[in-house]
């Protein structure tokens, strides 16, 4: 049995200690929003916070989840920079096909966490990676723009 906080809720799963953590949440917990893409740490679609930072979760052992928290896009609005962030992917219209989406919000989230106001590198840096097959990385970056701007508002 693994045990970790998922959610802030405490869940276990028996499974093996070397299952991606992917497969954990979609597979044994129906948590959907975190998304296959390319099963390498390539593409950034499963990307979930493990202790607050961004990690890629197709590459990620459950066991190194155990006993620590993850957060997925279904838990994430359960902050308030986790509803800020969402609400300017929202207004700033980002998704297109919306795939990558919950891998860009959260990478973008653990951005805010640890840079509340990030300079365009450190933008470039926490962003690169998480591929978006339609583009919008432009709008992408307005929204982690505005969601910076809105961090003191929401406080």
């Amino acid at each position: 049995m693994i045990s970790f906080i998922l959610n802030g809720k405490n869940t276990e799963v028996d499974v093996a200690p070397d299952t991606p953590l992917l497969w954990v949440l979609r597979d044994h917990l129906h948590l959907t929003g975190t998304k296959f893409g390319c099963g390498v740490a390539q593409c950034g679609a499963c990307t979930v916070h493990l202790e607050g930072r961004a990690v890629r979760s197709c590459v990620t052992p459950v066991a190194k989840a155990s006993g620590k928290h993850v957060t997925t896009i279904e838990g994430l609005a359960e902050s308030t920079l986790g509803k800020t962030v969402q609400t300017a992917w929202q207004e700033v219209d980002v998704p297109q096909c919306g795939y990558c989406q919950s891998g860009q919000i959260m990478a973008a989230t653990a951005l805010l966490t640890e840079h509340p106001h990030p300079s365009e590198a450190q933008i470039s840096v926490a962003m690169e990676g998480i591929l978006c097959r339609c583009g919008t990385y432009n709008r992408i970056r307005s929204a982690i723009h505005q969601a910076s701007a809105l961090q003191g508002v929401a406080k």
